[in-house]
């Protein structure tokens, strides 16, 4: 029977290997990292990924990434792209071809079609000087010393390094678009993720007759009153022209007993917190949700280009929409 420590050893070792397949990367981030960027930021079309075996699905989970990070990719299999799926692939088109050898018969036996077409290629090797690197626009280098497996011929460390890699090229690409958290969303419209990102204030905020408000000078008793009536823990307190002049929240109300202030017959201006922290109604809800916890509040007044209050939403809000 296995012992415990030799499988914890393993894992180690794997672990350890694969971290210095990574540390090695960084020192081959060079001028043919550029050039591949600069391609694949010149592409009219789409990033077609082509890879077999343990690099397919590397190359499968780099499409995927590009895809979902503002450049438009697929993945097509070799052995398929020869017997009619080549025709998934267009003169606009930049072909990533990933190779741990830089031989895969599959992959070689499209570098003429892929010639002829005039299609931009990137190669992702473990040979630089291999027919499919040499072949290519630009190679990237995903060499490593050794496999993790200790007969060192399964594919791991190359699988991780070249996983590594892609999503380096993914990222750097992202950076290059100026590609942003809405246009994520915008890939990623379903579930929890989609919510996060492409709900706006303007969709959770409490508006209208709604909106708990007050006018400056008002005695807090009744400002509380406002506060039960509207049911959401504060209340705006307006400027005489409708400009936001503070917020009484629950947690401020709590301070004021404990200052001993009496609350029948204080005023509003009094107890209130000066002007407090807002939002905007066209801002993402998860914006909204960063400023909350940046500074350790639970609501936050929606005004509009003149400062003047739209709309409020706590925390609560944001829960029930599925934000947090």
């Amino acid at each position: 029977m296995t012992q415990p420590n030799a499988l914890i050893q393993s894992a180690q070792r794997t672990v350890r290997l694969e971290l210095e397949a990574i540390e090695a990367l960084l020192e081959r981030i060079n001028a043919d990292f550029v050039h591949a960027c600069e391609l694949l930021l010149a592409c009219r079309g789409r990033v077609v990924v082509v890879g077999m075996g343990k690099s397919g699905h590397i190359g499968n989970k780099i499409a995927a990434t590009l895809a979902s990070t503002g450049t438009p990719a697929f993945f097509v299999h070799p052995a398929e792209a020869s017997h009619g799926d080549m025709g998934m692939i267009t003169r606009d088109d930049v072909v990533l071809a990933l190779s741990n050898s830089g031989s895969t018969a599959e992959i070689i036996t499209l570098l003429p079609l892929i010639k002829r077409l005039g299609i931009p290629l990137i190669s992702m090797t473990g040979n630089p000087d291999s027919p499919l690197a040499l072949a290519a626009e630009a190679n990237l280098d995903a060499r490593v010393a050794h496999e993790a497996c200790p007969l060192n011929l399964a594919p791991t460390s190359s699988t991780t390094a070249s996983l590594v890699l892609g999503d380096a090229l993914a990222i750097a690409l992202l950076e290059a678009r100026g590609f942003t958290a809405e246009d994520f969303a915008f890939s990623h419209p379903g579930g929890a993720l989609g919510r996060r990102l492409l709900l706006k204030v303007e969709h959770v905020m409490h508006a209208g007759d709604a909106l708990p408000r007050v006018v400056r000078g008002t005695l807090l008793r009744d400002a509380l009153l406002e506060m039960t009536r509207k049911g959401l823990g504060m209340t705006v307190v307006l400027e005489p022209d409708g400009r936001l002049g503070g917020i009484f929240t629950d947690g401020d109300l709590r301070r004021t007993l404990d200052r001993g202030i009496d609350v029948r017959n204080a005023s509003i201006d009094s107890v209130m917190t000066v002007h407090g922290k807002t939002a905007r109604a066209e801002m993402l809800a998860a914006e909204a949700l960063k400023i909350m916890e940046d500074h350790k509040i639970n609501s936050l007044v929606v005004v509009d280009a003149a400062d003047r209050p739209v709309g409020a939403l706590n925390m609560h809000d944001l829960l029930r929409a599925g934000v947090m």
